[in-house]
């Protein structure tokens, strides 16, 4: 059976791909009669594959010789998967990510304030590479109280003395002060300048979550707008929230501030964020790419969200801007739907809460925009937790590609892995060498049966791990190995973002 598109393009492809005499070549691993995918170039092809020091060193038609083959015959072989929404920056979380066929996951929404701890934390001990943007609300929080909350999605899920010191502090400091507190002229400069010594640290661009500080006036937005396109950076952009239903004005908003400062933006989850009018915000989207703006955007392909529920986003109104209730809120907890009495307890006390308030054919839209890439939004991996940060990826490719056939496999793994890449390689300078499969690139793999892939967490189950992924290496190292979790594995690096 062949799996070529179309032969004369292959063969063009594997004549300009292919190493000279590297039949003869001796490499650390080869993966043999694998089906390669690479959505860069289009090979789609039975390929062996050499993988020395971390890199592809040879592609070939031709056996290739190594210290150890694999035989993969059967399954394809495509570029890892590069999330760049997870929150879920934890040693639970790269196991799950992994199994799901993730070789990358940062945080470039909430972000970090203390980028150089949060890379030095990990070093040495993640099963795939990580890294975040400098975080907006972190700074704002800094300058307005004086508290570093450092990365707060995984402060409640952390060990020891620090974490539990900063699980303290968020207890007593109520989020809702932050959310609503304007900052002056002063106090502006003062969040530019810690975002500024963000990047600096390698942050990877500016993380900004608009919907949650809607005390974030004009100017200040502005002026973190101006930061990034100084810096040659984009800003990731949690949306304001939506007035009434269909309301295109928070996208509207970005897309002046970046108009106006030249700054590149990525629209994070731009399902959960437009609802019901996906389409119109793809359309403008799309229209603003046309006028010549550095615009993209990304989905998750679930019809739940999952935040805070003591955020901005539930203060009065929620109701009928979303066209849901008290019984589509899921606590995250204890799995139980609320009612009105416990959803006002909640609130007052703080926590997760997993909201089920968008439809089909809204998800169906996003996943279908050749566009839009994927990614999670993955919360810390809790018992509760939404299934996203479990089975995003496979979701894609079983429910999505296979099943409904809303796009073909290649489209799935570029929006999967290298228009992520194309999206940071700009300004994070190891992105230039993933989401591709070629000479020279990372061997960041992910190896899959496009038969059998498939998600298995869910809503009453989220802790499950996705199947029909039996490999996947980070730089050469399997860190799942004949579907399972290889022990001790950490291969995982710190992607470090480059700003003038």
């Amino acid at each position: 059976m062949s799996w070529t598109r179309c032969g004369w393009v292959t063969s063009i492809t594997l004549a300009l791909s292919l190493t000279p005499g590297a039949a003869r070549a001796e490499h650390d691993l080869v993966l043999a009669g694998g089906r390669v995918m690479d959505p860069a170039s289009g090979l789609d092809a039975v390929v062996q594959v050499g993988i020395t020091e971390g890199r592809i060193s040879a592609l070939s038609d031709a056996p290739l010789q190594g210290a150890e083959t694999l035989d993969v015959t059967g399954l394809a072989v495509a570029p890892g998967f590069i999330d760049l929404h997870v929150h879920g920056q934890h040693a639970p979380g790269y196991d799950f990510m992994a199994r799901d066929g993730v070789t990358t996951a940062l945080d470039l929404e909430a972000g970090v304030l203390g980028t150089d701890a949060f890379l030095a934390d990990r070093e040495g001990q993640a099963r795939i590479h990580y890294g975040a943007a400098a975080g907006h609300i972190g700074s704002r929080v800094k300058v307005k109280h004086g508290i570093s909350p450092g990365h707060a999605p995984t402060a409640n899920v952390a060990r020891g003395f620090r974490a539990w010191l900063i699980r303290l502090i968020h207890r007593w400091f109520r989020p809702t002060r932050w959310m609503y507190e304007p900052a002056n002229a002063e106090e502006r400069a003062e969040i530019v300048a810690i975002l500024a010594e963000e990047l600096d640290g390698g942050a990877i661009g500016i993380g900004m979550g608009l919907a949650y500080t809607p005390g974030a006036d004009e100017a200040e937005v502005r002026a973190v707008f101006a930061l990034a396109a100084e810096r040659s950076v984009p800003v990731f952009v949690h949306i304001g929230k939506q007035e009434s239903v269909g309301d295109l004005g928070p996208l509207e908003d970005v897309l002046g501030h970046a108009a106006a400062t030249g700054a590149a933006l990525h629209v994070v989850h731009v399902n959960s964020s437009s609802l019901s009018a996906i389409a119109a915000y793809l359309e403008r989207i799309e229209q603003a790419r046309a006028s010549g703006m550095d615009v993209t955007t990304e989905a998750y392909p679930y019809t739940a969200a999952s935040t805070f529920i003591e955020s901005v986003l539930f203060d009065e109104g929620w109701q009928e801007l979303r066209g849901i209730d008290y019984g589509d809120l899921q606590w995250q907890a204890t799995g139980e739907r609320l009612t009105e009495e416990s959803f006002e307890r909640y609130r007052e006390q703080g926590g997760t809460v997993i909201i089920h308030m968008m439809q089909p054919e809204w998800i169906e839209t996003a996943m279908a925009h050749p566009r839009v890439m994927i990614a999670s939004d993955g919360m810390p991996m809790v018992e509760g937790a939404h299934p996203r940060g479990a089975g995003t990826h496979a979701r894609v490719l079983a429910h999505y590609t296979r099943e409904r056939g809303v796009m073909d496999l290649m489209t799935a793994l570029s929006k999967l892995s290298y228009q992520p890449a194309q999206r940071l390689e700009a300004f994070v300078p190891d992105m230039a060498r993933k989401g591709r499969i070629r000479v020279g690139a990372d061997a960041d793999l992910t190896i899959f049966d496009p038969a059998t892939v498939q998600d298995r967490a869910s809503f009453e189950d989220s802790l499950r791990y996705s199947t029909g992924i039996p490999h996947v290496l980070v730089e050469g190292t399997f860190v799942v190995r004949d579907g399972e979790l290889v022990e001790g594995a950490a291969p995982g690096r710190a992607l470090r973002g480059v700003s003038k």
